[in-house]
């Protein structure tokens, strides 16, 4: 699996006119048996490796890469994964470290996805001929392979972001290498704007972005005059557009697989779904279907492949003597600039449409939105299959379609982010020079949050409270929540809660025709005061199951239809945040969990941090009124309550996780509380800011019996008043909204 394999049929072909005059100013020329990076004399790999990354097209572009770096602080590369950016281009940045002998410090390259860093450092170490985890490393979420000797290190986006927090100039590194950023994910488009400024400060720093050509051009117009690098891209694929609409795009595209495998033409296959969850139900359906292929036609093999996933994709062999197995690789819209084996790709299946979720800042909840996907997306998967292959567009040619990727800042919850910018204000950085500014009214809901939370003092800066939360890699809510546990006595409980919380599902699809027994499993960790103290119990119930001596904890999470590698995320993220709170001094309670106090005490914790997420069952029949906006919502079917409402009744209030605008409108991860407990731990300036509902006055009852009588006397008589007085005034049917307006204050 390689980069260096797209072209490595004809390794010969690099012209020695092409050499960089300059190279040997680095130490790393083809003529030297010793490696400068550790000393020791090159393999024959190294060699083998050196002619296929030479046949790569950015090695075209080196000497004037070479001299850009050299004479400018910011150099931005216009070019697919496929050109070989991702590889090459960090390590002639390590050679012009090492050519400073590393006074200004290393190499940094972030990637938008974990896999795909750890892929490419493998890659690298093995091109450049050092050990991993020595010269060249990786860091990438609970998970750290470096050592003092690293000089070129990949990491996610993300942990780059967070390193700021205690290195705000990012003095580690000589040269900083912003991978993939026309992918617009939040991280990069803060480390994008926060560069900015750390250029000014830091005149030795390099900064390289590399991107695919729309976002370069934003890139040029954004930093001004600075040197374009345009590396040359394949000739694109034939296209064959649909005459219709793709309203039934995935079944077509199951269909079209089939077709493509019958007609016995080499090549694999790449199908672009909307989802994830389409990309799973696609490849059980051709799983199931290439039982039923003829012998001839030879084996179809279905392969996942999306952001995210542990593991790499497969590599396509055929064994000597049979007929070479068809891999069918399906992904989703984060797929297509992936660094992965596309060499032999001869068909490429694009449904055109992608789902997304979008942050509405008025309800505080994400929507699932199924749009159509990006020129520049389309652009990309049309190279993928190369100049002899065949793309397949199901949507007509003259579909429109946005040019290029929507920022994530954009349709995300930026509270989290707007946390970091106040922690990094602290450090001394200036503005975060955004290439699309966030949307004032989500900026505006994430200042209250963070007030309500009281994470902002009186002058919108940094709390003691704030500067603490800002410390802990949880979202701002979670924090405030782990925080509280510290005064309640629950943080053993509340560090399980926002590890399972934080990690992947731990609850696994059942197979077909086993949903029954799947349920019957779930049940028996399931807890009536709700989901959160479910998660616990899972949590005890997996940490028992490896300490038994005759079977694994792998075995038991198959046998419970549990997700072990979920359950191993969560109790690493325990871990973290266990390491966290003892660095900064915060109290870690014994476990007492099952004791009424215990339950209690967790629940004044969580509303500490969701009190903005509660809602009334308003007829008893698990239809809830969502307080702070008014929607109407259910309870999942995977929780507790909905599995047992039948036997355990719903309860009147709730506290929820997660709320998604969707079909079915569910809530995620809901738990009992009592309204009591809510008024004791939520701030009353919030309290009086909730929207009117009949909700809202049953709290008012219980927080002020007499005041709230007085309230709705004097409503009625303003309400008499207005009605008397409508025929005269069409202002009087807003006396009863001023009269609120003046309770809220």
């Amino acid at each position: 699996m390689s980069e260096g394999n797209n072209s490595a049929s004809e390794p010969d072909t690099y012209l020695e006119s092409e050499e960089c005059p300059a190279e040997d100013s680095f130490g790393f020329g083809d003529d030297l048996e010793l490696n400068q990076f550790d000393g020791l004399p090159f393999s024959s790999r190294y060699y083998k490796l050196l002619q296929e990354r030479k046949t790569l097209s950015v090695w075209r572009v080196r000497c004037e890469f070479e001299d850009a770096l050299v004479n400018n602080q910011l150099v931005v590369v216009s070019g697919t994964a496929k050109t070989g950016r991702s590889t090459q281009i960090p390590q002639w940045c390590a050679e012009f470290c090492l050519s400073a002998q590393y006074q200004h410090g290393m190499v940094v390259c972030t990637q938008t996805d974990r896999r795909q860093a750890v892929d490419l450092a493998l890659r690298v170490a093995d091109e450049m001929d050092v050990n991993i985890g020595h010269e060249v490393g990786y860091t990438i979420p609970l998970e750290t392979c470096c050592s003092s000797d690293t000089v070129l290190r990949y990491c996610t986006d993300d942990m780059l972001l967070r390193e700021m927090m205690s290195d705000p100039f990012l003095e580690h590194y000589g040269v900083i290498i912003i991978d993939q950023a026309h992918e617009r994910t939040v991280s990069t488009d803060i480390l994008l704007g926060l560069l900015k400024d750390i250029l000014l400060q830091r005149p030795e720093l390099r900064v390289v972005v590399l991107a695919i050509p729309p976002m370069a051009d934003k890139l040029l117009s954004h930093y001004g005059s600075i040197p374009l690098i345009s590396l040359e891209a394949s000739s694109p694929a034939e296209v064959v557009h649909s005459s219709s609409g793709n309203k039934d795009y995935f079944y077509s595209a199951l269909r079209l697989v089939l077709e493509i495998h019958r007609t016995k033409e080499d090549g694999d296959v790449v199908v672009f779904f909307a989802s994830a969850e389409e990309v799973h139900c696609a490849h059980s359906i051709l799983q199931k279907e290439g039982t039923r292929l003829g012998a001839e036609l030879g084996q179809m093999v279905p392969v996942v492949l999306c952001r995210g996933q542990e593991e790499s994709p497969p590599v396509s062999t055929k064994q000597p003597g049979s007929k070479r197995s068809r891999m069918v690789f399906l992904s989703t819209q984060k797929g297509e600039d992936m660094w992965w084996p596309t060499e032999s790709v001869s068909f490429v299946i694009d449904t055109g449409v992608q789902k997304k979720m979008v942050y509405n800042p008025r309800i505080r909840a994400n929507s699932e939105v199924l749009q159509p996907i990006s020129q520049c997306q389309v652009d990309l998967r049309k190279k993928l299959s190369g100049p002899s292959g065949k793309c397949f567009c199901l949507y007509p040619e003259d579909s429109p379609l946005p040019a290029e990727n929507s920022p994530q800042i954009l349709e995300s919850n930026i509270t989290p982010t707007v946390l970091f910018l106040k922690r990094i204000e602290i450090a001394g950085l200036g503005q975060c020079d955004f290439i699309d500014r966030p949307d004032p009214e989500g900026l505006m809901q994430a200042l209250e949050e963070l007030d309500y939370l009281a994470a902002l003092d009186d002058d919108g800066n940094l709390s003691e409270i704030g500067i603490i939360m800002s410390e802990i890699p949880l979202d701002p809510q979670m924090a405030k929540a782990l925080l509280a546990s510290c005064e309640f006595d629950c943080v053993s409980e509340m560090l399980t809660i926002a590890a399972m919380l934080s990690a992947p599902s731990c609850f696994l699809e059942p197979p077909v025709g086993m949903t029954h027994e799947a349920v019957q499993c779930h049940r028996k960790f399931q807890h009536p005061e709700g989901d959160h103290f479910t998660l616990i119990n899972i949590y005890n119930a997996f940490r028992q199951s490896q300490k038994e001596q005759y079977f694994s904890a792998e075995k038991w999470c198959k046998d419970y239809f549990l997700d072990h590698s979920a359950l191993k995320t969560a109790e690493a993220i325990r871990s973290e945040l266990t390491d966290t709170l003892n660095r900064i001094e915060l109290p870690i309670s014994e476990p007492s969990f099952g004791t009424k106090s215990n339950t209690h005490n967790i629940k004044r914790a969580l509303l500490a941090g969701f009190f903005m997420q509660i809602a009334r069952d308003v007829d008893g029949s698990g239809n809830y009124f969502i307080l702070t906006h008014k929607h109407m919502a259910q309870v999942h079917p995977l929780s507790g309550y909905g599995a047992q409402s039948h036997k355990l009744g719903l309860p009147e209030w709730v506290v929820f996780h997660d709320y998604t605008l969707s079909e079915n409108n569910c809530m995620r991860t809901v738990s009992e509380i009592s309204p009591q407990v809510f008024i004791q731990m939520a701030p009353l300036y919030f309290f009086y800011n909730l929207p009117p509902s009949e909700s809202k006055d049953i709290l008012q009852d219980m927080l002020d019996p007499d005041g709230s009588t007085k309230s709705k006397n004097e409503k009625q008589k303003a309400a008499t008043v207005g009605s008397s007085s409508s025929d005269d005034s069409g202002g009087g049917a807003v006396v009863p909204l001023a009269y609120d307006r003046c309770v809220i204050q």
